[in-house]
């Protein structure tokens, strides 16, 4: 038995060099004929080194999850009135992806992943988990820039948002939902630039409106907001910033992403001024009166008023001008016109093509801050500052007041007493008119001395009025 054993395997061997021999036999009467015989297929590991992956290799490293903890007040409820801990403090957990973008620590994400936030800290590839501050942030453009303490780390390279095509790949990377997923290693999903200048009014996650958005079918998802979208040749071209979604649900292939160009130009900002300049000529569009969308889109950007004293006044812009073009922009209506004064520059100038009655002509512009900015600021309960209302805020804010202190800036405690907003217009303080923001802090310290003060604002053209005491 075991010598038919050593036979078969023998025969078996042997039919199996005769097999290749034949095989080897046949492709050297092949070559020696001069039939070219398929070279070998490719290994699996080189067909899988795509565009896709070397892009994701580069930027990866550099991608990191952001988490936040804010404290806010919870509500009392009817078991506090009998003896119990009103007011209690409960800690709500926030978490996004952001990217670095100096080796020393600078890292970028959104304003509305650390909005209200107590506590920032930052989680690398690796797990290593630092405490992270907020340098500043830019809610219009929803952009923040945060910083850990950390040297030598990668970084991404930016690329130019303004020369994308319509098509071409792109590739997001993010945290979408966190730590569920089980690891700090970052996510990708692949997709193409679905459009470029989208205007965005009430959509998704994040901020009420967003202008001149890049749209990608490449799923974004909770988690994603502040992440890169990455080109195919490994360079950022956008911070993932929200998505359209059905019934509060996950992505359904429309998701939008803030253009690099402008992120730098506000990072820049924030990390040499410490704050957003925000570009400002001084007038004010035209405003069509209908509900139908279409309408607004295809209205123009016609000027309804100009500041006096304005860089537009300055440069005789005037009410009824058109707006046709900003630089090689064209501008079709009030969201294109938005989103090219978001990518001005303070102190640098714009050329404005405009079309008046009949005539076409250019006008050169000077950008500004907002008028309030460069204002004398007055200080009152510590933590509100004013500014007076002059013509120029007027009518770049469309007050209907024709005088009143401005508030600039107010702290979120005391915001939460008073009711008092950044923007409002202090018009009378217990019954006494305001006329400058010198008189409302007079009139404040006055009355607040006997504890208990009724304030009548402006907002967004209605009249409020506020109660609230002084202790």
């Amino acid at each position: 038995m075991v010598d038919g054993l050593i036979r078969n395997t023998a025969r078996a061997l042997i039919a199996i060099a005769a097999f290749g021999c034949t095989r080897g036999a046949e492709s050297s009467a092949a070559q020696a004929s001069g039939v070219k015989v398929p070279a070998a297929a490719p290994s699996v590991s080189q067909s899988r080194h795509t565009a896709i992956t070397q892009a994701v290799a580069r930027v990866a490293p550099s991608v990191v999850t952001v988490q936040t903890e804010a404290v806010t007040q919870a509500p009392p409820s009817i078991f506090d009135f009998f003896g119990g801990e009103g007011g209690q403090q409960r800690t709500e957990a926030g978490l996004g992806t952001g990217f670095v973008v100096r080796s020393d620590g600078v890292i970028v994400t959104n304003a509305h992943v650390v909005a209200g936030a107590n506590t920032v800290s930052v989680m690398m590839r690796d797990g290593t988990v630092y405490p992270a501050k907020i340098l500043g942030a830019d809610e219009t453009n929803d952009i923040a820039v945060i910083k850990i303490d950390a040297k030598n780390l990668p970084v991404v390279t930016l690329g130019n948002s303004n020369s994308l095509l319509v098509g071409e790949w792109a590739i997001a990377i993010g945290n979408p939902y966190g730590f569920y997923l089980g690891n700090s290693e970052p996510s990708v999903s692949a997709g193409v630039i679905s459009a470029t200048s989208r205007n965005l009014i009430g959509s998704g996650e994040g901020s009420a409106a967003y202008f001149d958005m890049i749209q990608t079918d490449a799923a974004i998802n909770p988690g994603n907001s502040g992440g890169p979208l990455v080109d195919a040749d490994g360079e950022v071209i956008g911070v993932n910033s929200n998505i359209f979604t059905a019934n509060g649900g996950g992505s359904i292939g429309i998701g939008f992403a803030i253009p690099i160009n402008r992120v730098a130009r506000v990072v820049d900002d924030l990390l040499t001024h410490g704050s957003i300049r925000r570009p400002w000529i001084g007038v004010r569009l035209r405003q069509v009166q209908s509900s139908n969308p279409r309408d607004m889109l295809t209205q123009g950007a016609v000027i309804a008023t100009v500041a006096p004293g304005s860089p537009a006044d300055k440069a005789g812009l005037q009410p009824g001008d058109a707006i046709l073009r900003e630089g090689t922009r064209t501008i079709r209506n009030p969201y294109d016109w938005e989103a090219a004064l978001l990518d001005l520059e303070v102190g640098k100038p714009a050329t404005l093509h405009v079309r008046r009655g009949s005539r076409e002509m250019d006008f050169t512009v000077t950008v500004s801050d907002l008028p309030e900015v460069s204002a004398p600021k007055v200080q009152v309960l510590r933590d509100i500052q004013l500014v007076t209302v002059t013509p120029a805020i007027r009518a770049d804010r469309g007050l209907r007041t024709t005088s009143g202190a401005l508030i600039y800036n107010v702290s979120q405690n005391i915001a939460d007493v008073t009711g008092l907003q950044a923007g409002d217009v202090i018009v009378s303080v217990n019954n006494t008119r305001v006329a400058t923001a010198e008189d409302a802090a007079k009139a404040i310290n006055y009355y607040g001395q006997q504890g208990y003060i009724r304030m009548v604002v402006e907002r967004q053209g209605q009249i409020y009025v506020t109660d609230f005491p002084v202790q």
